[in-house]
């Protein structure tokens, strides 16, 4: 695919880190932090993609701090979930020659709440085995339903109430990146690997998710919660998330 040029959305706001309160527990392959939301409030403005930006540069250390403020600001400010929901209809499929290598640009508007100024049409496109041109990409708000990323590198991603029902992410690397409420229903996330990933609001419903690596994944209680609810996680996942 050759690259092409677009715009959409980067990251959230650095919205207060010190609303976050960590617990972190050990596992056999790593830990996985669970962040509750504290007191205090965030700035709110749904910006801020060169914060972002600079905390992804500074290393994973400053990406799990940084992503324990967005899952706090997150809980306290927002409770609306994926930018479409299931029982929604899509709009139509965009008929843009180069709408699957709009993803290889991004978005660079308002992430954290989803906007853009033009849809992020990934629907039906095959990713499969990118190694270069989505990392670090932001992909906000993007239907990514029946899109095709297995064995692709995602790493350092930001996702925000991006719609992926029913695509596949077999072996997806999404090491580093920002999945802030995103839906997805029915992926196949086999293998998937979400190491020092922020989880935050994202729904798994009927997801496959066998041999998914969870290691250092900051993700919010709740959302822990219902995470552990997917039967397919395998055993050393589940230890691995903490799931009782």
């Amino acid at each position: 695919m050759a690259s092409s040029s677009s715009c959409l959305a980067p990251s959230p706001g650095a919205a207060a880190v010190a609303l976050a309160q960590l617990r972190v527990r050990p596992r056999a392959a790593g830990r996985v932090v669970a962040c509750s939301a504290g007191s205090g409030r965030g700035n709110g403005d749904g910006g801020g993609g060169s914060e972002m930006a600079g905390v992804l540069a500074a290393g994973p250390k400053a990406v799990g701090g940084f992503a324990c403020g967005v899952l706090a600001a997150w809980a306290v400010a927002s409770s609306s979930g994926p930018v479409i929901a299931a029982s929604q209809r899509l709009p139509p499929l965009s008929t843009e020659p180069n709408r699957c290598e709009r993803a290889f640009v991004g978005n660079t508007i308002g992430q954290a709440n989803g906007v853009y100024d033009k849809p992020l049409d990934l629907r039906f496109c095959d990713y499969t085995n990118e190694k270069t041109n989505l990392k670090g990409k932001s992909l906000a708000a993007a239907l990514m339903s029946d899109a095709k990323f297995d064995g692709a590198d995602m790493s350092e991603v930001v996702m925000s109430k991006a719609y992926a029902v029913g695509a596949s992410f077999k072996g997806t690397d999404f090491t580093n990146a920002v999945i802030d409420r995103v839906n997805f229903e029915k992926a196949d996330l086999q293998g998937a690997i979400f190491r020092n990933t922020v989880l935050s609001g994202s729904t798994f419903n009927d997801a496959k998710m066998q041999d998914v690596v969870f290691e250092d994944t900051i993700i919010g209680y709740i959302d822990l919660q219902k995470l552990c609810t997917n039967t397919t996680i395998s055993a050393d996942s589940r230890l691995e998330l903490g799931c009782r």
